[in-house]
């Protein structure tokens, strides 16, 4: 009783507040206000800016100069201090090496794949790479299969360091030969006539066996008895995923998507089934070294898509593991391969000072947002953005945020025929954060930059709709 007497006394009192002011910078707009109110988040838990293009002031100022972890809009921050540094059409390469000349088909030694960093080397791609070594006449391969991926060096990290669940996709740790974002997606179907599961993998790498131990019961589909797990297990060389629970034969096919592998067992596996599916074939085995700096000739070499396309995938889509390519490709192009997490740091604060920009609250953590330690204040976040609207490259980076209503992460949260097309946004959210940053064009045709960033428990959705509401009704 006494702490819902506390919590009513400190609402009343809140409410009574001058912050609850219409339209001053200080303040909030009623809607705001009472939004924050009915969601019981705090008010110290809530910070706010919104200041229109082309002027000086703001016209909402709120708790602006607070750090706050931004959950994923700290990707503001990475994709346009990259595109500011390395030109939007920067391109990564991936090579394929081999120390002699393919002779009548035959490739008398190894085969080195060298990585870069190329954060969108998915399989249509890594398919192109494969093609052009066929192309140059090289259909059996006598040596190993050598990885290279020395362009990065990310220590020891476990990918299920942030929340426990390693196997995640949103979890991949970065690699400078990374394949499909090392994913397997799996298809799960009730083979009636035989009595069984089927199970199948796409792509399935070479070195990856799947074991199927799912039982094919009667009964509805869902619910606590319908239940897939899996374990992964490395077998000398080679990775075993085993599953296990029951599936209802009334269940249509379910689909899953998990990353499993490390990156260079992955990148082996799936060059060697694709390799091999074209009609190639490879004596030796695998091996993980550096490629030897003279005396190699390059087979093929395979151009990633521009900077551009990247950034796109990140704001728009939130890629966690693409942002974090990025800081590390800042930090190789900056201070020298290997990129490290500290390197991309150094670069980071390097290209806002040479921008003339100064956040010194700002913690970029690993450049995604996947972190508990990253801090940027609200004020920092739209001076990025208005420094961007400015800039050269502005078109391309408000471009690769989401449209409000019709792509990306903002395609279902505001979509109501006021907002739908009218704002570019960056979303962002982990557990007790909520943030949102981006443009906004009112009817009237006046353009804002704006930024909010909760750090307390409570669902901000209504808060966010009500201060993008306020905005877009601005004279």
């Amino acid at each position: 009783m006494r702490s819902r007497f506390l919590w009513a006394m400190a609402l009343v009192a809140w409410l009574v507040l001058p912050v609850a002011a219409t339209g001053q910078p200080n303040g909030l707009p009623d809607a705001v206000s009472a939004a924050l109110a009915r969601a019981k988040i705090p008010p110290a838990g809530f910070s706010a800016f919104v200041q229109e293009v082309g002027q000086d002031k703001p016209i909402l100022a709120y708790n602006a100069d607070t750090p706050r972890n931004p959950a994923s809009t700290i990707k503001l921050v990475t994709t346009y201090l990259a595109l500011e540094s390395l030109g939007p059409t920067f391109k990564w390469k991936t090579t394929a090496l081999a120390a002699g000349t393919p002779r009548g088909g035959v490739l008398d030694g190894d085969l080195y794949l060298k990585g870069s960093g190329d954060p969108y080397l998915v399989l249509e791609r890594y398919w192109l790479l494969i093609r052009e070594i066929r192309l140059r006449g090289v259909r059996e391969i006598r040596g190993d299969l050598v990885i290279d991926n020395s362009q990065f060096d990310v220590g020891d990290v476990d990918p299920g360091d942030f929340d426990g669940r390693p196997y995640n996709s949103y979890n991949v740790i970065p690699d400078a030969l990374m394949v499909n974002f090392q994913a397997v997606n799996f298809m799960f179907r009730p083979d009636v006539a035989g009595n069984r599961v089927e199970i199948t993998a796409d792509p399935l790498p070479s070195n990856l066996r799947v074991r199927n131990q799912v039982q094919l019961i009667d009964g509805r589909c869902g619910g606590s008895g319908n239940s897939i797990n899996f374990t992964v297990e490395s077998l000398g060389g080679r990775d075993e995923a085993t599953f296990t629970g029951r599936f209802s034969r009334q269940c249509a096919e379910y689909r899953v998507t998990r990353s499993l592998m490390k990156a260079p067992e992955y990148a082996y596996g799936v060059f060697r089934a694709l390799w091999e599916e074209s009609g190639g074939s490879i004596g030796g085995g695998f091996r993980h070294a550096v490629a030897p700096a003279t005396g190699m000739q390059v087979l093929a070499t395979l151009d990633s898509v521009p900077l551009t396309d990247v950034i796109t995938g990140i704001n728009k889509y939130s890629n966690n593991v693409m942002a974090r390519h990025l800081l590390l490709t800042l930090g190789a192009q900056r201070f020298g391969p290997p990129g490290t997490v500290d390197k991309g740091r150094r670069a980071i604060q390097d290209e806002l000072v040479r921008l003339g920009l100064a956040f010194p609250e700002l913690d970029i953590g690993n450049g995604a947002g996947l972190a508990r330690d990253t801090r940027i204040s609200v004020r920092s976040l739209t001076q990025l953005l208005l420094a961007a609207e400015g800039g050269l490259y502005g078109s391309e980076f408000e471009s690769s945020l989401a449209l409000a209503g019709l792509d990306g992460t903002a395609k279902r949260r505001f979509g109501s025929k006021e907002f739908a097309g009218h704002m570019h946004l960056k979303t962002g959210t982990l557990n007790n954060v909520h943030a949102l940053a981006g443009y906004v064009q009112t009817p009237g045709g006046r353009k804002f930059a704006l930024s909010m960033i909760q750090n307390a428990p409570g669902w901000a959705d209504e808060v966010q709709q009500a201060l993008l509401r306020w905005v877009m009704r601005q004279p």
